[in-house]
């Protein structure tokens, strides 16, 4: 997986490519936890994911229950197999996915 970021002030942009697995989950959690203090707005593009997991499903739980207490998170650019994903999962219900 590769992870691109864009840091302005308290705004954080990722761009994700890939898999979002057991495998590289642990990779985000620890950039996120490096990068989300006096983070408001939080987006996430998924343009270029191809997958995700549960693991990477519970860290994008923990990401979002953060952000509702700091600002916001927002996904971008979901495929249809990642909102499918979502779909299934009741994430759509929870997650603010543009």
């Amino acid at each position: 997986m590769n992870i691109d970021k864009v840091v302005a002030e308290s705004k954080l942009e990722i761009k994700l490519e890939g898999r979002l697995d057991t495998n590289t989950s642990p990779i985000l959690e620890e950039e996120l936890k490096k990068d989300l203090p006096g983070v408001k707005e939080l987006i996430l593009d998924f343009k270029e994911l191809k997958y995700i997991s549960s693991a990477g499903l519970r860290l994008i739980l923990s990401t979002q229950k953060t952000m509702n207490k700091q600002g916001t998170m927002i996904i971008t650019n979901v495929n249809d197999f990642v909102m499918e994903v979502f779909e299934a999962t009741g994430f759509i219900d929870i997650l603010t996915i543009a």
